[in-house]
């Protein structure tokens, strides 16, 4: 591309250095949590008595995952595929919406990023309930250090993880809008970031996490062996 003439070195300085600290801010975001801090009081089981300990409660900042980018890129693509099915001329309406749902423009922009929040928020929601988990902590004895348990922690994690919803709604939207922004502003003459970056920087986290567990447990199957104790004679 640089000896076509498409892009200068600069520019291809630039995009390189910009990729990778793209790529660093989602390998940043997926591994960051909120974590609350959960103290559990002493209590009689029977005749023992269990000390008090301290837990925490981690919450992503993007809980979602990718699935908001997918849900909304597939509803903005809906009136581009009745379009196909249509004749134009019979339907010009249909016409005038496909233009303005094109990636690149303004408004397709607003409402790639509105659905993003909308499904951020929605997933959420149904694969988490603040209620129960304020439920199951008083039924155990747990409590949030200055929040009362029952109705209060349930508000209280609910606004925290509303804010950190909010967060990682606008590291996703802007995750996302990256390729348009640099195909249809910057003329970048090829295709980064979006749901498919997302994608594979999840799964590689993924997959590094899952080696790192099976090299730690070989470790420690090994351990065991070599230092099992010989039976006194």
């Amino acid at each position: 591309m640089i000896s076509i003439g498409q892009l200068n070195a600069v520019i291809m300085v630039g995009l390189v250095g910009m990729m990778v600290v793209v790529i660093g801010a989602i390998v940043f975001m997926e591994s960051s949590q909120r974590r609350l801090t959960i103290n559990y009081a002493k209590r009689m089981v029977g005749r023992r008595q269990f000390a008090g300990a301290q837990t925490h409660l981690p919450l992503k900042i993007n809980t979602s995952g990718v699935i908001p980018p997918i849900f909304a890129s597939s509803i903005i693509m809906f009136p581009a595929t009745l379009a196909n099915f249509v004749n134009p001329e019979s339907v010009p309406w249909i016409v005038y919406v496909t233009d303005l749902l094109r990636p690149g423009s303004a408004v397709y922009e607003l409402i790639y990023v509105g659905a993003i929040f909308f499904f951020c928020y929605f997933y959420t929601a149904i694969i988490f309930n603040p209620t129960d988990v304020a439920e199951n902590l008083k039924k155990h004895g747990g409590y949030i250090p200055g929040i009362r348990p029952g109705r209060p922690t349930a508000d209280y994690i609910d606004r925290v993880l509303s804010r950190l919803t909010f967060t990682g709604a606008t590291y996703l939207s802007v995750v996302c809008i990256i390729p348009d922004v640099l195909i249809s502003q910057m003329n970048v003459p090829f295709y980064f970031g979006g749901t498919g970056l997302l994608i594979v920087v999840g799964v590689g986290m993924d997959t590094m996490a899952q080696v790192e567990s099976h090299l730690v447990m070989r470790h420690y199957e090994g351990f065991v062996k070599k230092g099992t104790l010989r039976s006194r004679r």
